[in-house]
């Protein structure tokens, strides 16, 4: 779920190099407080091309069929 500011319960351990040994990992690893998905924004960020507004929705395109759509009532075998 994304943060939420009001629930401050939440941490997570942040080492970036690669270490063989989870042990040895935790004893080098940083714990931040709050929520892991700002930092996990962030490194996406980086791969991230740039972000373009939503078109609205029907936008003139045809309905292929009404929700909830064939392919959630399908059954498998």
């Amino acid at each position: 779920n994304p943060p939420n500011p009001d629930k401050q319960k939440y941490g997570y351990w942040l080492y970036n190099r690669k270490v063989k040994d989870p042990e040895a990992w935790l004893e080098k690893a940083t714990h931040h407080e709050g929520s892991w998905w700002p930092e996990w924004k962030n490194w996406l960020d980086k791969f991230d091309g740039a972000q373009i507004d939503a078109r609205p929705p029907g936008c003139g395109k045809k309905t292929i069929e009404p929700a909830p759509g064939s392919y959630v009532k399908a059954k498998i075998g």
